[in-house]
């Protein structure tokens, strides 16, 4: 049943309204039933026919790469907003110290961040661009091999975005390349990502930039430093628990 009018969604007083009873045996029926009516979870599933086989494939360059050969993962950061506002720490009413940030801000511009990230090794290649189209990606691909043999058999890792696709020419002038895609909804597989949530928490999140220079300079100084001392980022398969086969997304009623 919808739920009333003007309401996205059910909550234990609309339904205590309609069925005409008290709110506390609402809530007292839904929480021995175990059923919270507010609190949400999201998933993403991949509904890719090929999923098995291209996730072997990429799961397999992690594991088992080919002998001597170079793998990178590969991705980009769009829109990274250079914002600019007041921060600092504070003293709370109950005495701690906690960080600060002002309300308002001002919008600088946005750069795109693209990010090679070298499986063996952990080292990052990166370039900040104004758009993210597919010339821009292609030079920086470019940017990556600049310094890998032509005999240098070469693997990489991408998700499925359009700029990705569609580089055929590309692709024929460097025969030595060749591209693996994640499944479709799945690019939590390619670990460049890890190395972008590490980039966003340490430099990014509640920081200030006047301008984008000063936004790419400081993606290029993290990168430079964590280029000092990169560690490879290891591959595990994780244990799926009983609770967690229950709370997958074959459970959502329509």
């Amino acid at each position: 049943m919808d739920p009333p009018k003007g309401l996205a969604s059910w909550d234990g007083i609309s339904l205590a309204s309609v069925l005409g009873i008290k709110k506390s045996t609402i809530y007292n029926a839904l929480e021995k039933e175990g059923i919270q009516l507010k609190r949400t979870r999201s998933w993403c599933v991949s509904t890719d026919p090929e999923f098995a086989a291209k996730s072997a494939d990429v799961i397999g360059l992690y594991l088992n790469p080919p002998e001597r050969a170079i793998v990178f993962c590969i991705d980009e950061k769009p829109s990274i907003q250079a914002l600019s506002r007041k921060s600092g720490y504070v003293e709370t009413s109950s005495g701690k110290i906690v960080r600060g940030l002002q309300s308002t801000y001002r919008r600088n511009g946005t750069l795109n961040l693209f990010a090679a990230l070298n499986v063996l090794t952990g080292e990052i290649k990166s370039k900040t661009t104004k758009h993210k189209k597919r010339p821009d990606f292609q030079e920086f691909m470019d940017d990556v091999m600049v310094d890998i043999s032509e005999a240098q058999e070469v693997h990489v890792i991408l998700d499925n975005y359009c700029t990705h696709k569609k580089n055929d020419e590309w692709l024929k002038n460097h025969p030595n390349v060749t591209f693996h895609f994640t499944p479709t909804s799945a690019s939590w597989m390619n670990m460049v990502e890890i190395w972008l949530g590490i980039l966003t928490r340490k430099t990014l999140k509640g920081a200030s930039f006047n301008n984008t220079a000063e936004l790419s300079t400081a993606i290029k100084d993290f990168c430079d430093v964590y280029n000092t001392n990169p560690k490879p980022f290891i591959w595990k398969k994780r244990e799926v628990k009983g609770a967690q086969l229950r709370n997958t997304i074959a459970n959502l009623l329509e």
